[in-house]
């Protein structure tokens, strides 16, 4: 086994480190010339033109350009050459299934949303694959050739079983085999994740996360969930199920006795509480005769009494699950996600009050900005760092090119 001694002794090993500090830099800056990228790396210019010409060689850089107007001769400017290598990120959820390619700038260059209605998890993989070939047309390019996808998905993917759990909200989605099946129907490299730890990520790479190294997202929609980032790092725990605050007592049921109703036991008390069934089910209660959370926000932000009462209680089981959170984690910020979390402007004072009542922890909270994107900007985040580690990894073995 090669140590890290030997590594650095590997001119091999220099080379790819040098190249990676350029593409990270040309990531970030945009077009630069091999004067300003040795300065901001310290690396000689000799060195700064070696690693570029085995960029350009490997197709992995271009000449972007050329400066004018500075004195002596015209400065040439160099950038990442984008369509070099695609990625996907794809959100599968209940109600609807988003996929995204992009290239390795991470923009979307193809993107396909359509509506789920999958009844089993055959349809559902069927569905996907669809999705994932139209919006890789819609980039003009083949599906196969994309070099990595990460799907997001609601549940836990237990890697010795090879399968999820915790997915009640999708039919059939459980079943054995099925996550191998869905990565041989999509034919390309692919990565199953938490779709909330997803979220997350995205918060941090493209969102109010940004430049937060401790903050925590909890997304409320047709589910309950969190992802954490601790240190600049998203935590998932032992197994996999940080973050599954669904699964946390209740202080304050959603209309009925939900200790009483058998299917709890497999969404979580809080699940069944504050997501969207939930606040359906306390507005039936209150008598408000509306079918979706959505039209009991809408209610609410147009001054209707009861709808207002529904929606003060549940900013209170919010700011309770909210102060959990708190106790366990102290994050720099708490952001709010999903369907019934975005709605901030509207339960925001009822969350607060709730904090005033629980006690002294008064964490910042703020909504994401990110709207229905958050799961697949995240996705495409944590497959561009797979795509790069694999392009540089080959570089490193003395591989040509971008091979798969």
């Amino acid at each position: 086994m090669r140590t890290r001694s030997d590594q650095l002794g590997n001119p091999r090993f220099l080379r790819v480190m040098n190249e990676r500090l350029l593409l990270d830099h040309l990531l970030a800056g945009g077009p630069t010339s091999r004067a300003d990228l040795a300065k901001i790396t310290g690396l000689s210019k000799p060195t700064v033109s070696a690693a570029l010409a085995g960029l350009e060689e490997g197709g992995l850089v271009h000449l972007a350009g050329r400066e004018l107007g500075r004195p002596g001769p015209v400065t040439s400017l160099y950038d990442i050459t984008a369509d070099a290598a695609h990625v996907a990120g794809i959100d599968i959820g209940r109600d609807w299934i988003r996929v995204a390619v992009a290239d390795l700038r991470g923009r979307f260059v193809g993107r396909r949303d359509g509506g789920n209605p999958a009844r089993d998890g055959e349809e559902l993989v069927s569905r996907v694959r669809e999705l994932a070939h139209a919006a890789a047309a819609d980039a003009g390019l083949d599906w196969t050739s994309v070099a990595t996808a990460v799907v997001g998905s609601p549940g836990v993917y237990d890697r010795e079983a090879a399968r999820l759990v915790f997915a009640p909200n999708l039919p059939g989605w459980e079943g054995a085999g099925l996550v191998d099946r869905l990565k041989a129907a999509l034919e390309v490299d692919t990565v199953i994740e938490n779709d909330i730890n997803l979220a997350a990520v995205g918060e941090h790479a493209y969102g109010v996360g940004q430049g937060k190294a401790n903050f925590a997202l909890v997304s409320i929609g047709t589910g309950v969930g969190m992802g954490i980032v601790v240190n600049g790092e998203l935590y998932v725990g032992a197994r996999g199920a940080a973050g599954e605050v669904s699964f946390l007592p209740a202080s304050e049921p959603a209309g009925g006795d939900l200790a009483a109703d058998r299917d709890v036991l497999r969404h979580g008390l809080t699940e069944s509480a504050a997501a969207a069934s939930g606040v359906v089910r306390a507005a039936r209660a209150a008598g408000l005769d509306l079918s979706t959370a959505k039209e009991i926000f809408e209610a609410a932000a147009e001054g209707d009494p009861v709808a207002l009462s529904v929606v003060e209680a549940e900013g209170r089981r919010v700011g309770g699950l909210i102060v959990a959170v708190a106790a366990v984690l102290d994050p720099e910020l708490v952001v709010l996600a999903g369907g019934v979390g975005r709605n901030l402007d509207l339960f925001g004072d009822a969350i607060q009050r709730r904090f005033a009542e629980l006690g002294p922890l008064r964490p910042t909270v703020v909504a994401s900005t990110l709207g229905d994107s958050g799961v697949l900007l995240g996705a495409v985040a944590r497959a561009l760092s797979a795509a790069w580690n694999r392009i540089l990894d080959s570089r490193q073995a003395g591989v040509a090119g971008l091979a798969r």
